[in-house]
């Protein structure tokens, strides 16, 4: 099996590097690397060059910018029969693409496969929905996060296999374009399955030390992507509506004010607000 990875990236250098190392030194060999590269000053040329002697890699250069857009247009451009769209700031451990194949090979029926994800330590989680247990999962409990998804296209809806562009970094809503994705999918049919032994690390970014301003970007992805399932009437979007505009906001909040944390608080506040924010002006 050929992997596909699409690397959508701008503004970053020195964490483009290091994930080019992580795949260089991959005990599974046979993939492309796809770079849809939105900077204008060539600010990774001279980075990615000396790696295009040590694997198979496509440097595509781009003069417009969002997340969603880049990856949509880097599919285009895949051979492979596995695709992946790695954060250009994410590190692979040496054997997460060995491991891939392996799963999809071991699991015949298997359409999308997600990995864990950790802030660079074999233990600690980062960010995404992430468990101790393999499990299958279904669109009422989606784990992962989208630099965390692998994606048999022979095993897949291949006419829902598409970013909706108004989705992700420099896009209209910040947030929640790997999970429109896999909703779709996991709607179409798809069969998913997590495991945290394939093990991708990213920093930490879901956290209040950091602030609210990120969580409140964010998580209007969340909102509108629900708002948009609403819209077609899918009945199990009932199910988010309660969980994450009410319930879960609501005992983040609760869980603050009796740990008297108020930067805690504020952040799931502000999440809270965020994901009202983009359920209410989606489509407008």
């Amino acid at each position: 099996m050929k992997i596909s990875l699409v690397l959508a990236t701008l503004g970053r250098d020195k964490e483009v590097l290091e994930f080019l190392n992580s795949i260089r030194h991959q005990t599974y060999q046979n993939f492309e690397l796809i770079v849809i590269d939105q900077n204008r000053d060539g600010k990774i040329d001279a980075i990615v060059k000396p790696f295009k002697s040590c694997f198979e890699m496509l440097h595509v250069k781009v003069d417009f910018t969002g997340n969603a857009r880049a990856r949509d247009y880097g599919i285009g451009f895949a051979e492979g029969e596995i695709i992946a769209f790695p954060d250009d700031d994410c590190v692979y451990e040496k054997d997460v693409l060995e491991k891939v194949v392996a799963e999809f090979v071991r699991r015949k029926q298997l359409a999308i496969l997600v990995a864990g994800s950790y802030d660079f330590s074999s233990s600690r989680f980062s960010i995404g929905v992430n468990s101790r247990k393999s499990r299958y999962f279904s669109r009422l409990g989606m784990m992962g996060v989208e630099f965390t998804q692998f994606f048999d296209l022979n095993r897949l809806d291949r006419e829902q296999f598409h970013l909706d562009h108004d989705f992700g970094i420099g896009a209209k809503y910040s947030g929640g374009e790997g999970f429109e994705l896999l909703y779709r999918l996991l709607r179409a049919g798809g069969t998913a399955f997590y495991t945290p032994e394939i093990k991708i690390y990213h920093p930490d970014k879901d956290h209040y030390k950091l602030g609210t301003a990120r969580m409140l970007m964010y998580s209007t992805g969340v909102g509108a992507y629900i708002r948009k399932f609403a819209n077609q009437q899918d009945m199990f979007m009932l199910y988010y509506i309660v969980r994450k505009m009410f319930v879960a906001p609501a005992c983040k909040m609760l869980l603050a004010l009796v740990l008297l944390n108020p930067k805690r608080l504020a952040y799931s506040f502000y999440n809270l607000v965020g994901i009202w924010r983009g359920f209410l002006v989606y489509g407008k």
